[in-house]
């Protein structure tokens, strides 16, 4: 049987309840050669809210989870499949036509498995609002007030280097990216 990856709108905050449920529900009807995974794409960032940095996971997608489904000869949605997902409080419908549900492209489900991957294997990536060219203001440090643009993020540190314009020069600066503010 082909496995296809289909995309199934939950209430939203309660993905997780409804993964949890659904996995359960699957197992316990014997159901796992029909549905072999249920996914909540999550992603790990760190960010800094009122000066406090903190990890947290962040929802590719919320309001949806993504199912792993074993389709019919008809290569659709076996209508077991169809009732036990349906069966699942805080679940909506499968995404698409009625009756005839859309799969995921397959690029498009390897990009989302590699950045769950990747989310889970290394560090949090810290997340940034600046890109090449931004113009920015420094807000702490020795440099405060100063204003500059932005040359290059390396996410991976958590550093923005900006360049910075001091007694008629231009400068490159490394700062925290909590320490600047877009202008």
């Amino acid at each position: 049987m082909a496995r296809r990856w289909y995309v199934v709108k939950v209430q939203s905050g309660r993905e997780n309840t409804v993964q949890a449920a659904l996995e359960r529900k699957v197992a316990v009807e014997g159901k796992t050669e029909l549905i072999s995974r249920v996914l909540v794409p999550v992603e790990t960032v760190t960010e800094v809210k009122a000066g406090r940095k903190r990890t947290r996971k962040k929802k590719l997608y919320p309001g949806y989870v993504l199912v792993e489904v074993a389709q019919d000869e008809r290569g659709k949605v076996p209508s077991e499949v169809w009732a036990l997902v349906r069966s699942v409080p805080g679940v909506g419908d499968f995404v698409g036509p009625y009756g005839n549900p859309d799969p995921l492209p397959p690029e498009e489900v390897d990009r989302l498995l590699a950045i769950v991957e990747r989310s889970s294997d290394k560090a949090p990536q810290v997340q940034m609002a600046f890109k090449k060219g931004d113009a920015v203001k420094i807000k702490e440090g020795p440099l405060e007030s100063f204003d500059g643009v932005v040359d290059e993020t390396i996410p991976a540190r958590g550093i923005v280097r900006v360049i910075v314009t001091i007694f008629g020069r231009s400068t490159p600066v490394e700062l925290e990216y909590w320490q600047v503010e877009p202008v």
